[in-house]
């Protein structure tokens, strides 16, 4: 019989958000998507935890059952697309259906940034692909064009908005002039942040994301337990103002970097506030859209924006990674694009550094007495740790005011440099408040 009249046939794990919308992509999508793959895609199972939302979330049409093992062994499932999150039971799931012979397709960008190495080594052997495209940024290609568009470059660079329930809440800082914690409160008003956000407001979710896209682009193993990781809840409303009067903007970046300069090579991993210049297409992306800047040798900057979460956006992505699978269903394993564009024996021992090692900018606030010789004895502390200073703004004391804001932009420095001058500004007497510090990224 003609491979185009036999559908390749799904295991969904998982009834939510974004299983629905890929059950609504592929239904309304279905002529399209088997024209592209050459044969149709239909789900066969769906397993789920809770039988009576599952049935409410995707219709009475579909075979649903609680036993999600049952889905992942049974002999009639091609592909099991794994749509319910976590580490844990996500990564037996993950494990069973590889070493059952199925291709996976998953969203779940935690598992992946902390199980990766094991689960890639595990499909390798079994000959069978494990795709994730929706796990970084959503409907944004970015782990195409990381693995295959840009394969000729050798990456320099990837800074990335990857995370919508922060950028919505920087955006409606800097609009509003509002401080975090109300902010924070009307995103969860309005569906943008959960009803505990600690893994998006500090900064994890990002990191599982820039992990993800750290290997593939350097070709290294998932390592999120070397990542530094700084959320946006100490954030004031005040230095988005100061910044705005410098010319910069602040996001929260995922920034991974090469660096050559390290004795055998490193790689910086980091998520973090980040300053970065107003004139830049990446600091005008607002409310809860992603964007992501990858930096190669060949093609210079370029620049992946859209919407990274939602049904079917995400949805869009999991269906291409369907479409993909599809096509190389019986392709030679060895002829397939590799799990982190790398070949497997290939994969680099660069260390990811410690966040002392980061090279960066900063941006420095600090509460001062209005004293005469407070700047010089500051910026002296700089210039005896040789770093040097791009720009300072100093806010005007009124005439019954005994302190200031004193603002201050340096120029590249060792991170563990600007440590060792921090220590000793802080300890001035003049200095009258705990010295704020938000790292820049000129994105040059």
């Amino acid at each position: 019989m003609n491979s185009i009249q036999n559908p390749l046939r799904l295991g969904l794990l998982g009834a939510g958000v974004v299983a629905s919308g890929v059950v609504k992509v592929l239904e309304r999508n279905q002529a399209e998507i088997r024209r592209r793959a050459g044969r149709g895609i239909e789900v066969a199972r769906v397993g789920a935890r809770n039988l009576a939302k599952a049935r409410a979330a995707l219709g009475d049409g579909l075979a649903i059952t609680d036993d999600l093992d049952a889905v992942v062994t049974d002999p009639k499932v091609d592909i099991v697309v794994e749509l319910i999150g976590g580490t844990t039971r996500a990564r037996e799931l993950v494990l069973k259906a590889i070493a059952s012979g199925k291709h996976v397709v998953t969203a779940n960008k935690a598992l992946l940034a902390v199980h990766g190495t094991e689960i890639f080594a595990a499909a390798s052997d079994k000959g069978v692909m494990v795709a994730f495209e929706a796990a970084v940024a959503g409907g944004i290609p970015i782990i195409k064009a990381l693995r295959e568009g840009l394969t000729a470059n050798r990456i320099q660079w990837i800074a990335g908005i990857i995370n919508g329930t922060t950028n919505f809440i920087l955006s409606e800082m800097r609009a509003k002039g509002l401080d975090f914690g109300t902010v924070l409160k009307e995103a969860q008003r309005l569906g943008y942040a959960e009803a505990d956000p600690t893994f998006d407001i500090e900064g994890v979710d990002a990191a599982h994301k820039a992990t993800i896209m750290s290997a593939i682009a350097f070709g290294i193993p998932m390592q999120f337990d070397k990542a530094y990781v700084e959320g946006i809840t100490k954030l004031q409303a005040a230095d988005i103002n100061y910044a705005e009067q410098l010319g910069y903007r602040i996001k929260l970046l995922g920034v991974t970097k090469r660096r050559d300069d390290v004795a055998g090579g490193g790689i910086e991993l980091r998520v973090h506030p980040t300053l970065v210049p107003a004139k830049r297409l990446i600091a005008n992306v607002e409310g809860a859209m992603n964007a992501v800047v990858v930096n190669g040798d060949a093609v210079g900057s370029t620049l992946y924006y859209g919407k990274g979460a939602g049904s079917e956006p995400t949805a869009s992505a999991v269906v291409a990674d369907l479409v993909d699978v599809t096509r190389l269903h019986t392709a030679d394993p060895d002829h397939r694009v590799p799990h982190l564009a790398f070949q497997p024996d290939a994969l680099d021992n660069a260390p990811v550094l410690s966040i002392e090692d980061v090279v960066t900018s900063f941006y420095l606030r600090l509460r001062v007495a209005d004293q005469t010789g407070v700047l010089a004895r500051i910026t002296g502390i700089l210039a005896e740790h040789d770093i040097s200073i791009d720009a300072v703004l100093q806010r005007e004391a009124g005439d019954d005011e005994t302190q200031t804001d004193l603002i201050i932009l340096t120029h590249e420095t060792r991170e563990g440099r600007m440590n060792e001058a921090l220590s000793k500004m802080q300890a001035l007497p003049t200095v009258l408040a705990p010295i704020v510090r938000i790292r820049k990224e000129e994105l040059n």
